[in-house]
């Protein structure tokens, strides 16, 4: 399997994931790193690994992926809202799924940076997020 490093461009997409009450949510402090991205031989799909801190108090803003997402918070805590589920509670070794396209956002509820690891298998060709009202 190659894997090959970012292009800044992805890192930017990435960096756009939503905005939040009129903010773009980098503004507002919130870092995303792209790790990795790759094609899913074979299939309409690629997959993409990331990063995001989350400062204490800020959420990301409520957006859908065209693809599923699966996570693990591996500092802090994060109250995860799901569209159709209870909210859920998440602290530094959880982990969590979102079905494709299911509008969520993520709120930090600790007194310190939260750090979301995730990993997505997206629609090649569309952008990796998109805001949801």
């Amino acid at each position: 399997m190659l894997i090959t490093p970012l292009p800044r461009l992805f890192a930017t997409v990435f960096g756009l994931l939503v905005v939040a009450g009129g903010v773009h949510a980098e503004d507002a402090g919130i870092k995303r790193t792209v790790l990795q991205r790759i094609d899913v031989v074979g299939t309409a799909y690629e997959c993409v690994m990331g990063k995001a801190d989350i400062p204490p108090g800020m959420s990301i803003g409520r957006h859908i992926h065209h693809g599923v997402e699966v996570g693990y918070i591996s500092a802090g805590a994060i109250e995860l809202m799901i569209e159709g589920q209870a909210p859920l509670h998440l602290k530094a070794g959880d982990s969590y799924a979102i079905p494709a396209g299911t509008a969520h956002d993520a709120a930090n509820t600790s007194g310190s940076i939260s750090t979301a690891m995730a990993t997505w298998v997206v629609e090649k060709g569309k952008p990796l997020s998109q805001p949801s009202p």
